[in-house]
């Protein structure tokens, strides 16, 4: 090896020695890590609470007399008495049709009677004289018979022309108008009586034999922010093979909030059991995480949880704290992982 090769070698490995020696003697470790503060929190145990096993089903607030109005004859619509929202009693008139041609029969088939029955007037007096025979006179009560059983029908047929209200309630839709032609089948009015009203909802099929009639079911309705009780009325013993749930009907109490059509939640209590809880003040969330800070050695150590149901402040712990441990509940949301605490 050459002699100024040998000169490099000697400079590079002194330079790397200087600059060693300088390191240790003259710098500082960069980016060292700060104290961090001592926060004042207040805390509280993990513990086991009783609680239902609770499923929440949606439902739809109904009236329980509900009918839809239709006319079984046809013939156009002369007088409508109601509007939507009208308030009827039993028996108020709210449709009369038009009917001229079934009151043409009605007047033709009161003729045949009275005719048929001075008929048989006539023929019975005759009988009395020995001037008719036996088989007339009968012939002629057979057709007073028919003659009155057509003149019946006709009427009714009449009566058909004035619709009125089934039970006293309240017009929810109006579909006719005066000058339609009504036929039957065609809905004209809808009417519900409103002061009677229930829940109508599907619980599902595991369920079925656990629901009892008179059983009772807490109802919310979130639109009024009501929360009342529900007794069972009626179970479906079987269920849909499509939806694989079944229908119960609930009766609620009467509430000037409540209105049909409004959206429910019908709470299906089950079984109870122990399970895990914590104060909800407890949860610090981050996006779709749930967190909480645990106390280990006077510091607060960052924990990822999973929690289920959440009642009266206090939410249950699915996973990842035991039984025992102290979280913080208050001065959390500051908090840093390791920070030290004082507890309050």
């Amino acid at each position: 090896m050459k002699l100024k090769q040998w000169g490099s070698i000697f400079l590079l490995m002194a330079l790397t020695a200087f600059l060693l020696s300088c390191d240790k003697e003259g710098t500082k470790p960069v980016n060292s890590p700060q104290r961090l503060p001592i926060a004042k929190v207040s805390v509280d145990q993990v513990i086991k609470k009783i609680a239902g096993d609770q499923v929440e089903v949606v439902g739809t607030v109904q009236a329980v007399q509900r009918a839809e109005i239709s006319s079984k004859i046809t013939g156009n619509i002369i007088t409508l008495q109601v509007d939507l929202g009208s308030r009827v009693n039993q028996g108020e008139l709210l449709v009369e049709l038009s009917v001229e041609e079934i009151s043409a029969q009605v007047q033709q088939a009161k003729a045949q009677l009275e005719q048929t029955k001075r008929n048989l007037k006539r023929e019975e007096n005759l009988l009395k004289k020995n001037a008719t025979t036996l088989q007339t006179v009968k012939s002629l009560q057979d057709s007073t018979k028919i003659a009155e059983a057509a003149y019946r029908e006709a009427v009714t047929m009449l009566d058909y022309s004035r619709i009125t209200a089934p039970f006293s309630g309240i017009i929810t839709r109006k579909i006719g108008n005066v000058g339609d032609l009504a036929t039957p089948g065609k809905p004209l009015l809808y009417i519900e009586e409103d002061k009677n009203l229930q829940v109508l909802t599907d619980i599902p099929e595991a369920m079925i034999l656990r629901i009892k009639k008179d059983d009772r079911l807490i109802v919310t309705i979130p639109s009024v922010n009501l929360t009342i009780e529900g007794v069972v009325a009626e179970v479906s013993p079987i269920a849909d093979p499509s939806s694989r749930s079944a229908p119960i009907k609930l009766r609620i109490a009467a509430n000037p909030l409540l209105r049909s059509g409004q959206f429910a939640r019908v709470t299906l209590t089950m079984e109870q059991a122990k399970t895990l809880t914590i104060p909800t003040s407890a949860l610090v969330p981050f996006g779709q995480m749930e967190r909480v800070f645990v106390v280990k050695e006077n510091k607060a150590k960052l924990r990822l949880i999973r929690t289920g149901a959440q009642s009266n402040g206090y939410s249950e712990v699915l996973s990842g704290l035991s039984e025992g441990e102290t979280v913080v509940t208050a001065g959390n949301h500051n908090l840093l992982d390791g920070q030290p605490i004082i507890i309050q």
